[in-house]
């Protein structure tokens, strides 16, 4: 069981930086813009992978469709280019979704600024009105 998730790792660590180098240099589409592969999840019987990805200046699902939409509709194209150019059995047909956890992580580090902030400034106002007394 547990070697079938070392390969199952393997494959998804292979895809990632296989599919980062090809859109890079291979996909001409410009609704791609400037993205990065943040994971992929690969089935247990290799048939399928979920691609995550983020895209720069898009924060939300919504911002980025378009690039969702070209990427899916490349993912044929890709999937030939990583079987001529690794020597995989198979390669998983290709899917492409969002990554909105690095939005959310950007948000959440700024709403913990804003509370440190605050924190900050009560004390200041603490120390001041004990300054006084």
């Amino acid at each position: 069981m547990a070697k079938e998730y070392a390969r199952t790792q393997r494959v998804a660590d292979h895809l990632q930086r296989e599919l980062a180098a090809l859109i890079q240099h291979e996909v001409r589409d410009p609704r791609v813009g400037m993205i990065s592969i943040t994971g992929v999840d690969v089935s247990r019987d290799l048939g399928h992978a979920k691609v995550y990805y983020t895209a720069m200046g898009s924060d939300s699902g919504e911002d980025a469709s378009e690039s969702t939409e070209a990427l899916n509709k490349a993912a044929g194209f890709l999937r030939s280019q990583l079987s001529r150019d690794s020597a995989m059995r198979s390669v998983p047909q290709l899917r492409f979704y969002f990554d909105s956890s690095v939005g959310r992580g950007r948000d959440l580090e700024e709403l913990i600024q804003q509370a440190a902030d605050a924190d900050r400034e009560l004390g200041l106002r603490d120390d001041d009105s004990e300054a006084e007394s």
